[in-house]
Parts: structure tokens; C-alpha cells; sequence
């Protein structure tokens, strides 16, 4: 099962991996995180999700983009990626603060080329539009760094339906990132994501399990339960699965820190859930 960034002609693998965890807080030794990535090749995962910013600290910037970079390089899988990096945000102290002042900007996706070792950036997603910059400076930098070959495609994330028409009035938006999962279904609730399906717009679904506590939710759920016990799959796929049935456009990338976790998502390939089933997560984020 593939899925086209739409307006690139790129086709990948209709699940991703969101490297995140390999970098941040509790992350695995390289020897893991190595194993994870291999995991996902060997599985034929072919589109991988970083940020300069999955890392530590402001310290540490870079870390997941060099962690790829090298491990692209060691499994010879370098032309056959797709890696998709963002911009607009800092780690001081390990928090999370939006930059998204154009020269910082500028200067970020310069030391992503440089991180990941790559000539251009095929997708590079603006992380959050920072609110004393607005979106206009942040993405005119954006288009001048695609008309300088730095990337070759723009993409917006954590953003909303209005901020994402204002950007096409500008320029071609090729992705939104943003998060979505069976208990936060905001942007099927609110238009955003059947707005980019009729508009040649790949939706990305971080988190797409909902983290550290849709994993709890996802062991508390009845219905994933029975779901789970139906299709003989885990929950974590049922929910991927679930993803999957909701468009062409929707690419979800789980995140991984095991070989097995990783394994299991890529599973949800082949695995089609009943429309009342479908309709059942729907229902999910209904509940109190």
C-alpha cells in the first residue's frame, strides 16, 4: 500500500516512521535506534519524519537528523528514503519554543542540509507558526529557500484550516502535519483534514496512537479490544488501520524506540477494517 505526497510524484509506503523518539528523553542507545530504522527498511517503510529538534536541548540540535543520515548511509538505503525535516522551533533547557523568525529559519534548514548530509530537502514543514512572527515572514523565507534549492517542497505543521488557505494563496502546500489519533480527532471534526484531501494535500498524523496516554486509552478501550481480538492484530494497528481507511492523502507515522513497535505498526499494510468498525473509532472521540 503507497501513498503520493501530492504535487511531488514521490510515492511511499502508507505508513512512515516519526523518529522522534529515537532522539529525545529516554532514547535508545544508536545501536537501537539503528535496529529500529532497519526494522522499518527491511519492512519497506520508505518515508521517514525528523526535526532539527528532536534532540535533548539546544545543545544537541541535529541529533535524529544525523542519527538518520547515518544510518542511511550504513544500510546503502540513501537514494531510496524520503526524509522529511522541519523548522521553527528551539530546545533551550529541553523545552519547546517557537522561532520562527525568517533569518533563524534560514540558518536551521542550512545546518539540516548540512546534518542529513542531502543537496535539498525534499520536504522541509515549517514545525509551528511562532506568534510574534506570523505566518507570512516564517513562509516567504520558506519559498525563498525552495527557489534557492535548498528544499524542494513546503509543508506546514501544527497549523489550522485558516492559516493552511492563507499559505495557498501564496504558494503550493504539499503536507500538513499535525497531531490526530482515534481519542483527538479535532481536525476530522473541524474540516481540516477533508480540506486537504480535496486539495491535493498529504495529511501527516503525528502521535497517531496519542502518545504516552492514547497507550493508556488504547489498553483501557473495549472496543479496540474487540477490535484487536477480531482482526488477531494489536491495538497499536488497529489503529494505524484505522488511519489508513480514512483517505489516500493520510500518511501516519508512528514513532518507535524497539524493532518490535516499529514491526507491528507496519502490520496495519495489510490490514482492512470493516466500514462499522471504521465507523466505531469514529464514534471514539464522542465519548466524555
Amino acid at each position: 500500500m503507497q501513498r503520493e505526497i501530492n504535487g511531488t510524484g514521490i510515492r511511499v509506503t502508507a505508513i512512515g516512521l516519526g523518529a522522534m523518539p529515537l532522539s529525545i528523553q529516554g532514547r535508545p542507545d544508536e545501536n537501537q535506534a539503528f535496529e529500529v530504522i532497519q526494522t522499518f527498511l527491511e519492512g519497506g517503510g520508505d518515508f521517514i519524519d525528523t526535526a532539527n529538534v528532536y534532540c535533548l536541548d539546544d545543545s544537541d540540535i541535529g541529533h535524529n537528523e544525523r542519527l538518520i543520515a547515518r544510518a542511511l548511509d550504513r544500510f546503502g538505503k540513501r537514494d531510496e528514503v524520503v526524509v522529511a525535516t522541519k523548522g521553527g522551533l528551539r530546545r533551550p533547557q529541553g523545552h519547546w519554543v517557537t522561532n520562527g523568525d525568517p533569518a533563524f529559519l534560514q540558518k536551521s534548514c542550512e545546518q539540516s542540509l548540512r546534518d542529513l548530509k542531502a543537496e535539498r530537502i525534499v520536504l522541509y514543514q515549517l514545525h509551528a507558526i511562532d506568534s510574534n512572527v506570523g505566518l507570512m515572514p516564517s513562509l516567504e523565507m520558506l519559498i525563498r529557500l525552495r527557489e534557492e534549492g535548498k528544499i524542494a517542497h513546503i509543508g506546514l505543521s501544527n497549523v489550522d484550516l485558516d492559516s493552511l488557505r492563507t499559505a495557498l494563496t501564496h504558494t503550493p502546500i504539499v503536507s500538513v502535519q499535525n497531531r490526530c489519533n482515534p481519542f483527538e480527532q479535532r481536525d476530522f471534526q473541524n474540516g481540516l483534514i477533508d480540506y486537504c484531501g480535496a486539495n491535493g494535500i498529504t495529511y501527516i498524523p503525528h502521535s497517531p496512537v496519542g502518545g504516552h496516554t492514547g497507550h493508556a486509552r488504547l489498553q483501557q478501550s473495549a472496543l479496540f479490544g474487540r477490535l484487536a481480538e477480531k482482526y488477531e492484530a494489536s491495538r497499536y494497528c488497529i489503529a494505524l488501520a484505522w488511519f489508513l481507511a480514512k483517505g489516500r492523502h493520510v500518511l501516519p507515522i508512528p514513532g518507535a524506540s524497539r524493532p518490535a513497535s516499529i514491526a507491528d505498526s507496519l502490520r496495519a499494510l495489510t490490514l482492512s477494517l470493516d466500514e462499522d468498525d471504521v465507523r466505531a473509532i469514529d464514534r471514539l472521540s464522542e465519548s466524555p
